[in-house]
């Protein structure tokens, strides 16, 4: 939606999903997942796309091994993708190292017709040319083209290990620099543990783990550019809050184990009309008897209850929810549209970003028209766990609509004066231009 009588930008498509279920069944659930990622491609066109996945490979990684390896094949050889002639692939497949699997994959596209297109290389500080397609995996650690961490072992509860950490890269695109940080955050272990407080402690879990990464892709040791961070933050409803409006007639029946005086069932009755069950919560069951309240009018009646970004209000933002929760989908390819009664439905997968792409995002010219720039357009699409044959659907009201960015990306004015007296390039960074 560019200006009238302007040219379009270079389009930017960022995709995030957790792709853990798809290499469980590969045969049905791999091929209707890449036949609809090739029609998101297909819609969008866009010049550059950024695909993060978590749980790449699923649960049992070394068993997935030849799946995996048939899923990034898939994608860089289809002719979907043929005009896509440059790539880089970035998977953990450390599976071996507690200390340091994410399991997480990055994918990065770029069409034929984009030209000098540059990655930072964060060992020599400065950026290099992209080209041909290149796949990096196992001990990303030593891989200069990106910033990989596993969260420290204390963020984890109980300090056990789990999948969890992130991934970033920066790139430079139509002379605009910006880092992509691929991320996945602790779930809630128990809907019993979480629905005692208000905010939950796995709320406190994730926000000092996000605290953590943004502390990082902002300190000292490179220039600093607009950053997107988009994956599965697995941030939840405030879970009291919720059971509480669900269920307000309600009276709540408690049942205990008989070794442990643990409690293991709440169990939520209607006070009135043969006291109908309305809920039944487990550790990990989340039983509501109307699912339609999640997808009523995108779910927005929920969305008071979606807390957790606030804390970092002045640093992240999005833009607006038009699409119901985005977790967690059945696993049943003839229930698509249910939810599992496993967690209260949330929305896990964001996209999220700095307060300078979003200024630039959203900034207009005229009142209720998007500003044209020929720098970048941004699309953003946030999926759930499982697409299905049901993606379709789902795009059309989990996608963002495309907008033009104002200004250039995550870059300073060119030539603005530096510390010290050097000068910082467009793409950010002091020294000479990658070009």
């Amino acid at each position: 939606m560019a200006g009238k009588g302007a040219a379009p930008g270079t389009a930017v498509l960022l995709v995030t999903a957790n792709v853990g279920s798809l290499f469980d069944d590969p045969e049905n659930l791999q091929k209707n997942w890449l036949r609809e990622f090739y029609q998101v491609v297909h819609t969008h066109k866009p010049h550059f796309m950024a695909l993060h996945c978590q749980e790449f490979g699923g649960k049992n990684y070394e068993a997935s091994m030849s799946h995996v390896d048939k899923f990034v094949k898939e994608l860089l050889s289809s002719d979907a993708m043929k005009e896509y002639n440059r790539a880089r692939v970035y998977l953990d497949e450390n599976f071996k190292s507690q200390e340091h699997f994410t399991a997480l994959g990055s994918f990065y596209f770029l069409h034929e017709s984009l030209k000098n297109i540059y990655q930072f290389d964060f060992k020599a500080k400065k950026y290099k040319k992209v080209t041909g397609k290149e796949i990096y995996s196992d001990t990303l650690e030593s891989t200069p083209m990106l910033e990989k961490e596993k969260f420290p072992q204390d963020y984890f509860p109980e300090c056990k290990w789990s999948r969890k950490g992130f991934v970033r890269t920066r790139w430079c695109v139509a002379d605009c620099a910006f880092d992509l940080v691929n991320i996945h955050l602790f779930h809630d272990a128990s809907n019993l543990v979480a629905w005692e407080t208000s905010p939950s402690v796995y709320s406190g879990i994730r926000h000092k783990a996000l605290g953590y990464v943004l502390d990082r892709i902002i300190d000292q040791r490179f220039e600093n550019v607009s950053y997107f961070v988009f994956g599965d933050f697995n941030f939840r409803l405030d879970s009291k809050s919720v059971v509480e409006t669900l269920c307000t007639k309600a009276t709540m029946q408690t049942v205990r184990a008989a070794d442990t005086n643990e409690v293991v069932k709440l169990i939520f009755r209607e006070s009135d009309n043969d006291r109908k069950v309305m809920l039944q919560l487990e550790k990990k069951l989340f039983d509501y008897f109307n699912q339609e309240v999640f997808r009523d009018n995108n779910g927005t009646a929920l969305l008071e209850f979606d807390k957790e970004l606030s804390v970092f209000k002045d640093r992240l933002y999005e833009l607006d929810i038009s699409f119901p929760p985005s977790y967690p989908y059945s696993e049943d390819a003839g229930q698509g549209r249910r939810y599992m009664n496993t967690r209260c439905p949330a929305w896990c997968d964001r996209v999220l970003m700095s307060p300078s792409a979003r200024e630039l995002i959203l900034k207009r010219t005229d009142p209720g028209e998007p500003a044209w720039c020929p720098a970048l357009d941004i699309a953003l699409l946030s999926l759930p766990d499982l697409l299905l044959t049901l993606w379709s659907w789902l795009c059309a009201v989990a996608r963002l609509p495309v907008l033009n960015t104002c200004g250039v990306l995550g870059a300073r004015p060119q030539r603005e004066q530096g510390p010290r007296g050097q000068r910082r390039d467009k793409c950010g960074l002091q020294g000479k231009h990658p070009r």
